[in-house]
């Protein structure tokens, strides 16, 4: 069984002391690929480092989280616009996507306007380069909708990172042709809602993997570190939740992520 982790932040601190068995794990469990999105000007550099060292199997998306977007966000946009566009140009080593971008008034509202305009600013980034969006998005999906609608069919696809919504917020992301939906550990979780809505209302075809390692680990490891090697703990509870088997399952999903960001 193959497949691909779409979304794992490897090049964070925390897996410092042992990123090469990570990665030899997640082989080992069948990867055949891990997209790495940045979240600002220091990871942007990191994750670009790494896929110099490992082509093939780890793949850049460059970009500036929402949570990120602070009195400086200017500076580092240009900054991070000026490696997407020397990487593009680097033999070897192409980004995939613009991201991990988006809106996030979870916590706070301070920098919401800041947080529109550097959205939009990448948004713009996606359709001048034709690269897709890792779009993150929590409690803005209102806005976050009203912003990709201004730019209709001009955008090229993506994904919408950790998707937890329910059938009607599922329905509304599905419009936008050419994005699929991110699903992760949560929907292993005793009380996650998210089998039942992605079996009812969202296609096999419109899903792709993810871990957002290290973060939300699926079950029997939630709490604990989490990492590409755990994807097919995801894989077998979308093959309960759609009665497939869990080939299928990854076949597909693998097919739906290379069609996105890795299109011959």
């Amino acid at each position: 069984m193959r497949f691909i982790d779409t979304h794992t932040h490897l090049d964070g601190e925390e897996f410092d002391q042992d990123r090469g068995e990570v990665m030899e794990r997640a082989r080992q469990a069948g990867a055949q690929a891990l997209f790495l999105p940045a979240i600002d000007v220091p990871s942007s550099r990191r994750i670009l480092q790494l896929c110099r060292q490992h082509p093939g199997f780890l793949h850049p998306m460059l970009g500036l989280h929402p949570e990120e977007v602070k009195a400086d966000w200017q500076e580092q946009l240009g900054i991070i616009s000026d490696l997407l566009h020397t990487a593009l140009a680097e033999d070897g080593l192409r980004p995939i996507a613009i991201g991990e971008v988006g809106l996030d008034y979870y916590w706070s509202r301070e920098f919401e306007k800041e947080q529109l305009e550097a959205f939009e600013a990448q948004v713009k980034w996606s359709v001048q380069t034709r690269l897709p969006l890792m779009i993150h998005c929590r409690k803005a999906q209102n806005e976050m909708v009203r912003l990709l609608r201004c730019y209709g069919s001009d955008l090229p696809g993506g994904v919408f990172h950790c998707f937890t919504g329910n059938e009607i917020e599922a329905a509304e992301l599905l419009q936008f042709n050419g994005f699929s939906l991110g699903i992760g550990g949560v929907l292993t979780f005793k009380k996650s809602h998210l089998p039942e809505v992605l079996a009812a209302v969202v296609p096999l075809d419109r899903i792709v993997l993810e871990t957002d390692a290290p973060y939300m680990a699926p079950v029997p490891h939630r709490g604990q570190r989490n990492e590409s090697a755990y994807i097919p703990l995801i894989i077998q509870r979308l093959a309960e939740a759609y009665g497939v088997s869990e080939e299928e399952v990854a076949q597909r999903t693998t097919r739906n992520a290379t069609a996105i960001f890795l299109p011959s």
